[in-house]
């Protein structure tokens, strides 16, 4: 009887907040903060995550169009083509199967020592004439020696490099990157190779071996 008592005391104590006028509206009052408190919290990790995403740095393709380009090209002449039938070859690439007046024609001598030539001795009319990049790249090295002659090393996104000997008045440096065709020096003689007179030293690589520029170009 007790028991029952107790239970219809409680039962009574409930109905009776429940019937306070306050009652609904705060229990109504807090739910609505909970759930402002949960848009809330919504919007500001929504907002934290566009911020990141608008921060974020832009991966840019930094791949320079040369190196692009240069993929496709083919070897040209390292001077103004107009000139062509003005060159004349001086000392030609040493290949041990051609014949024995080419081979005698790489020859190179000095202090009546004989040398092979790891490239062409090429020259227009004994005159200074402008060199040009015969493949877009990235210039290597810059090497000054006035005595074998100043050299430009430019390296090319297809493995291969060509070296420019006997220049003067260089117009790059190295870690410039060069379009084919662009000047990168004028020609000039030296004290290693006197007998050339003024001239372009110009040699082929492929794969770090000298190889004739007769196979990519018609002189």
């Amino acid at each position: 009887m007790r028991e029952d008592n107790n239970k219809q005391n409680k039962t009574s104590q409930k109905t009776n907040w429940q019937q306070k006028p306050w009652f609904w509206p705060t229990i109504y009052g807090g739910i609505a903060v909970v759930l402002i408190g949960l848009i809330f919290t919504y919007s500001a990790l929504t907002r934290e995550d566009e911020n990141e995403t608008v921060n974020e740095p832009t991966v840019q393709d930094e791949s320079p169009v040369i190196e692009t380009n240069a993929r496709t090209e083919t070897l040209k002449y390292p001077f103004d083509e107009s000139q062509l039938e003005n060159v004349k070859v001086l000392q030609d690439f040493y290949d041990m199967n051609a014949d024995a007046k080419t081979r005698e024609n790489a020859l190179l001598v000095f202090d009546q020592t004989f040398s092979t030539s790891s490239g062409l001795s090429i020259s227009i009319n004994n005159e200074p004439f402008e060199v040009l990049a015969a493949m877009s790249g990235e210039v290597k090295e810059v090497k000054l020696d006035s005595f074998t002659g100043n050299k430009i090393i430019i390296a090319h996104p297809n493995g291969m490099e060509t070296h420019y000997s006997s220049v003067s008045d260089i117009l790059v440096k190295e870690g410039d990157l060069v379009e084919q065709g662009q000047p990168i020096a004028t020609t000039t003689e030296n004290e290693w190779n006197p007998t050339a007179g003024i001239h372009l030293h110009f040699e082929v690589l492929e794969d770090g071996k000298h190889v004739n520029p007769r196979n990519y170009l018609n002189f």
